[in-house]
C-alpha cells in the first residue's frame, strides 16, 4: 500500500470515529505530516504538525522532560511516547477540543550519517497517544537517510492503521 493509499484511508477512518490528528516529527521532517496533507479534505481530521528537530525544543514545544532527554537522549521510546502525548494535548488544547477527541502520532529515529547517542543508524520510534491508550513501536529500518525517513513515515502509517482500520 502506497503512504497516500494508507492515509486516505487513515483520513477516512478517523474522520468516521470523530477523531482528529496531531502530529509530532522528528526524524521525518515533515513528510509524515506531508503524506496526510496530501489527501483531499483532510483538513477534517489533521489539527497540525510539529517538526521538533533539535533535542531542546522537544521539551520547549512538547513537553518532552529536560531529565530524560539529558539521560536517555533523542532516540528513545519514553521520548516518542511523550512527544506524542505533548502534541496530542497541545494541539486539542490550541483547537478548543478535548483530548479524547484527538490522536498524537510521534517519530523520532537515526537516519545518519553516523549513530545518535549510542544509537545506531536505522533505529527508529513510532508513538501514538490515543483516547484507547499510548503505544511505542520500536523499529530498525535498513538502508540510507532518504529510505530510513521513508521507511519510518511508512511504519507510523502501519502502526496507526493497526489501531484504526
Amino acid at each position: 500500500m502506497t503512504p497516500e493509499l494508507s492515509a486516505t484511508a487513515l483520513v477516512k477512518a478517523l474522520h468516521d470515529a470523530g477523531l482528529h490528528l496531531a502530529i509530532a516529527e522528528s526524524l521525518t521532517g515533515g513528510l509524515l505530516t506531508s503524506a496526510f496533507v496530501d489527501v483531499p479534505g483532510a483538513s477534517k481530521v489533521l489539527l497540525g504538525g510539529l517538526i521538533a528537530y533539535q533535542t531542546e525544543l522537544k521539551h520547549e514545544l512538547l513537553g518532552v522532560s529536560r531529565a530524560l532527554l539529558q539521560e536517555q537522549g533523542a532516540v528513545d521510546p519514553e521520548v516518542v511516547a511523550q512527544m506524542a502525548g505533548g502534541v496530542r494535548s497541545k494541539l486539542a488544547q490550541k483547537s478548543g477540543l478535548d483530548e479524547s477527541q484527538v490522536v498524537g502520532l510521534a517519530t523520532t529515529g537515526v537516519a545518519g550519517p553516523d549513530p545518535q547517542g549510542g544509537k545506531g543508524i536505522g533505529t527508529v520510534f513510532i508513538g501514538i497517544s490515543a483516547p484507547n491508550g499510548d503505544y511505542v513501536y520500536p523499529l530498525q529500518i535498513a538502508g540510507g537517510r532518504a529510505e530510513i525517513r521513508k521507511g519510518a513515515v511508512l511504519a507510523a502509517l502501519a502502526a496507526l492503521g493497526e489501531h484504526f482500520l
